[in-house]
């Protein structure tokens, strides 16, 4: 038998930062126990089409119902050993198994997702921090407000950060937005989302003042069906790019005059330390992980004020040497986050449950 099992249900959802998580930690896993000569086995709902290919991770399908069913009914009776769950949810029947919850949103943002899925991890959350082995997290901030929102001790919560490692796999030259945003001006990158604290609203509303400063806004990104309705904003400095492939995102990182995240609640923000490293200044939200995430690689400011917003955003425009300055930064900045010191981490934590 196989030392532990992981839960692979993450594999039939659409790729954002918590599916990316769960990708890269496993990628780095499986790198680790290759060179111990270990294995480890992925279970996988039936209606996963395509199995993950790996050297030490078996991947096994396991039929018999699919999304949280196949969580909570199918896979406590197939994984029979320590289970590593690294997505938010994982099985109530299982003891002896590590759980990464990413952040404490559904808390502290209600308001952003549907009413069925807040009810849903406001119960899940709170049973899985009793019943688990250990748990773990992405961040200082959300491993602190997890022992808040779940009544454990913060102290006793692992913290493996997102690393940044996957961005040099992209290939900004196969991109074709070079052609599609022919003779546009500087711009700042807003990624989109429905999610309301991700707060992209508040940079839209804020197009006519650059528009002023003789700047564009490029927002890329799609939607999620968990997230409660945001609002829309059409200007004609606007470039509305929707869905973009990582080469294309390679390519904006490359090309911004800065990324601008001005979320109000994260657990860790994998945006920030893609922009860093690949070179792109990074204007962000001084609330949540983020200036745990952004050291001094980054321009802060509130969520709401507009004006320091635009003041960093003017200062990058017009300075001969600053987005040079965060770039340097940014370089020496994301070398803290690490796929594979985070998967070692994980490997650590299942010899000892």
């Amino acid at each position: 038998m196989t030392a532990f099992a992981i839960n692979g249900r993450f594999y039939g959802q659409s790729v954002t930062g918590v599916q990316r998580y769960g990708r890269e930690i496993l990628s780095e896993v499986d790198r680790i126990l290759q060179e111990r000569g270990q294995t480890a086995e992925i279970l996988v709902p039936a209606s996963v089409t395509a199995l993950p290919a790996f050297g030490a991770i078996t991947a096994r399908r396991v039929p018999g119902a699919s999304g949280h069913a196949w969580e909570q009914a199918i896979l406590p009776a197939r994984a029979g050993r320590p289970l590593l769950n690294l997505c938010n949810t994982a099985p109530l029947a299982v003891g002896r198994q590590i759980v990464c919850m990413h952040d404490t949103n559904v808390f502290d943002e209600p308001t952003s997702y549907s009413l069925a899925f807040r009810l849903l991890y406001r119960g899940l959350f709170p049973a899985l921090a009793r019943r688990a082995a250990a748990i773990t997290s992405v961040s200082r901030f959300s491993a602190s407000r997890l022992g808040e929102c779940l009544g454990v001790p913060a102290r006793g919560i692992t913290v493996a950060p997102n690393g940044h490692e996957h961005v040099f796999r992209w290939d900004a030259a196969a991109s074709t937005l070079g052609e599609r945003l022919s003779g546009i001006r500087p711009f700042v990158l807003l990624l989109g989302s429905r999610a309301r604290h991700k707060n992209v609203g508040f940079v839209l509303r804020q197009a006519g003042a650059l528009d002023a400063l003789g700047v564009d806004l490029v927002v890329a990104g799609g939607s999620a069906e968990i997230f409660a309705q945001t609002e829309s904003v059409v200007a004609a400095n606007i470039h509305q790019l929707g869905f973009v492939s990582d080469d294309d995102l390679a390519w904006l990182y490359g090309h911004a005059l800065c990324l601008a995240f001005p979320s109000r609640s994260e657990g860790f923000g994998i945006p920030i330390v893609e922009a860093m490293a690949l070179g792109c200044p990074v204007v962000a939200s001084d609330r949540s992980c983020l200036p745990e995430i952004c050291g001094d690689a980054a321009l802060l400011a509130g969520p709401d004020d507009a004006p320091a917003w635009l003041a960093h955003v003017r200062t990058l425009a017009t300075s001969p040497t600053l987005g040079d300055e965060l770039r340097a930064r940014g370089t020496e900045r994301v070398k803290a986050f690490s796929w594979k010191s985070s998967a070692q981490t994980y490997l650590d934590l299942l010899g000892k449950i």
